[in-house]
């Protein structure tokens, strides 16, 4: 990985291509390239027969130019960066700073390039690439450019397993800001490959672990919980506490917390809906011995009709 840092201070990590990569999509470009000037020069010769044989060279000669010189450029230039090899191999030219090329930058790449890449059969750019400890030949050196990979292996973490239900909401008022983010990457690491480490060395990880979340927290550890299933825990009231920051205390009751109960509505506009699953639903009151089904009644006075309203209760 290659750190940069861009114009707004911000350090971006990004990949470097190497020299087998960039060789292989030099190696594409350079065959499409090859064949569209074979049919551009087939078109040529058939359209320039007529003309004398200095007019021919030098029509063929603008021919390569154009599209040996000027089609790469042309292509990385409207492509950000992406030409047919590099697409195909999953690289891009970017900027020193992280952002995407210009006209220039391709201008500057395309020009040397012809030297480094066409007049020396590319041993040229592959001695600077080895030499460059970014992989960069001499036409990214001068244009300040930098080919990274798109395409990116991604890390396949293990599966964090969930606290037991009896631990849920337990820590839910344990001060957590102090714990740091490199903490909180060991635990989850440590979640993610329990289940592949030796159970005593397992055992001993995790108490060291939880005793680092209760020293920066100010908290012991309860007595009795097992350090694995404090630590799975505590990482789940922190996603819980991160999930009610980004989407509001709407969405949090899917992690334990009650939201607000909205405002009673009349009997008649009411909608049934399920019960809670975060808390026993309150008993109905027991109607009294010899009543009859609960039913709301309107008294009509004899000065004022009656509306048929009938208030909630």
């Amino acid at each position: 990985m290659s750190e940069l840092v861009t114009g707004e201070a911000v350090a971006l990590e990004l990949r470097p291509a190497r020299l087998p990569s960039r060789a292989l999509a030099v190696l594409l470009d350079l065959l499409v390239g090859v064949i569209v000037y074979v049919v551009v020069t087939i078109a040529l010769v058939a359209s320039t027969a007529s003309l004398d044989e200095a007019a021919q060279f030098a029509v063929s000669l603008a021919a390569f130019v154009l599209v040996m010189v000027g089609g790469p450029i042309a292509v990385e230039t409207l492509s950000h960066g992406r030409s047919l090899g590099k697409l195909a191999c999953g690289l891009r030219v970017v900027r020193d700073d992280g952002g995407p090329i210009r006209f220039r930058h391709a201008l500057v790449r395309g020009g040397i390039g012809v030297i480094e890449i066409l007049l020396t059969f590319g041993v040229v750019a592959c001695v600077a690439s080895l030499v460059s400890a970014r992989g960069r030949r001499l036409g990214d050196v001068f244009a300040g450019t930098l080919v990274v990979r798109e395409r990116v292996p991604v890390a396949h973490t293990g599966f964090l397993p969930p606290p037991p239900p009896w631990l849920a909401g337990r820590f839910s008022g344990l001060d957590l800001s102090a714990v740091p983010d490199g903490l909180w990457l060991a635990i989850r690491q440590y979640l993610g490959r329990m289940q592949q480490l030796d159970p005593q060395v397992g055992w001993v990880m995790a108490e060291r672990l939880a005793a680092d979340v209760a020293a920066r927290t100010g908290t012991p550890a309860p007595q009795g919980v097992p350090p694995a299933a404090y630590l799975a825990a505590v990482v789940q009231e922190r996603q819980a506490r991160e999930a009610r920051r980004a989407f509001g205390n709407g969405s949090a009751g899917a992690y334990g917390t009650q939201p607000a109960q909205p405002p009673s509505l009349p009997p008649a506009a009411a909608t049934p809906a399920p019960p809670p699953y975060y808390g026993p639903a309150a008993a109905p009151p027991s109607p009294s011995p010899g009543a009859g089904p609960a039913e709301t009644r309107e008294t009509v006075s004899p000065e004022r009709p009656g509306t048929g309203f009938a208030p909630p209760a």
